[in-house]
């Protein structure tokens, strides 16, 4: 990227945006122009500066699609939201026009209606794709929601920010978050301590999840005070859980008895929702893993919520997709 003149060839063509704020202009470019580099090495074409124009060069549809690209982020700009290298990554990935894009129309139009905010102590989230934003809204709309999918698609982080959000909103007057306390192919052996230092290290993504929502002290003193719970999913049995907001976590590695005895632990006032990951049971070889189970049981069943995920909705760095990606080819 330069500000040298370009001279397009035959086949390419030249487009050209005006920015009204050079200030806003700037943000959008980046930091030494890092996300106008990242959407010329997406998009294959070059992105060219001068004064407050951005001068695109390339391939005719790729420029109308760039073009679409730099509006949507300085739009983000001008209503006072930041424009991150995830959020350009983020559009990047809505905007893809080809024959491999999986996302429906109806999806595509739900995206762009305007975005979805989650409010926590610590920041505000957003999802980041057409998938991700149905989740939030099926958490939001209803008792019982299931996300599917690959890890880094934001199915158990989402998830424990709505927790917040309601908790901090008065929606919900606690939050318990469960996992399967299920080793991951190795043999660990016994874990020294109490109980709790046994379990925690089971439990560790949650907590991480939480410290992104709330800040220390006061997750510490909720904690205290049992307002948020973490605990391994063996220890729901026999409870009522009334005005909470539930997560279980990784919950392929349930069993099909576990997933039946937590489902049936809602109350009165309560969320829950269940996330996993199919192509990462951890059960012992012939264990049917309860989150199948509850998808082939529970999928006609109003008001409960199935949302799925593929690598297309992967927001971690970009390599796990495509790893993502080529395990779901080996195994095909």
């Amino acid at each position: 990227m330069a500000d040298d003149a370009l001279t397009p060839t035959a086949a390419q063509n030249e487009t050209r945006i005006e920015f009204p704020d050079n200030r806003l202009l700037a943000e959008l470019c980046g930091e030494f122009d890092r996300n106008l580099t990242t959407i010329e090495t997406d998009q294959s074409l070059q992105i060219v500066r001068r004064g407050n124009l951005l001068i695109l060069v390339g391939d005719t549809s790729a420029c109308m699609q760039t073009a679409s690209i730099l509006q949507s982020l300085y739009v983000r700009l001008e209503q006072g939201r930041n424009v991150l290298p995830a959020d350009v990554a983020a559009e990047l990935r809505m905007n893809v026009i080809s024959s491999d894009v999986i996302k429906t129309d109806k999806q595509m139009e739900m995206f762009r209606g305007g975005p979805v905010e989650i409010k926590t102590r610590k920041k505000l989230v957003e999802p980041r794709t057409a998938a991700q934003k149905a989740y939030v809204q099926a958490l939001l709309k209803n008792e019982l929601s299931f996300g599917i999918g690959p890890a880094g698609t934001g199915k158990t982080y989402l998830a424990v920010a709505v927790a917040v959000s309601m908790f901090i909103t008065g929606r919900v007057d606690k939050i318990i978050l469960s996992r399967p306390a299920v080793e991951a192919g190795e043999r660990l052996g016994f874990l020294p301590g109490d109980m709790k230092e046994k379990v925690d290290p089971y439990m560790q993504p949650l907590y991480d999840a939480l410290n992104d929502f709330l800040p220390a002290k006061q997750m510490a003193k909720l904690m205290d005070d049992k307002a948020i719970e973490i605990a391994p999913l063996a220890f729901m049995r026999g409870r009522t859980l009334a005005n909470a907001f539930v997560v279980l976590d990784e919950a392929q590695n349930a069993t099909s008895m576990q997933m039946k005895m937590f489902l049936t632990r809602l109350g009165e006032g309560s969320r829950m929702v269940i996330t996993g990951d199919r192509t990462q049971i951890d059960l012992p070889r012939g264990v049917q893993s309860g989150l199948a189970d509850a998808e082939r049981l529970l999928g006609a069943i109003p008001k409960i919520s199935f949302n799925y995920f593929t690598s297309k909705d992967v927001v971690r760095h970009p390599l796990v997709a495509a790893i993502i990606d080529a395990y779901e080819a080996d195994m095909s």
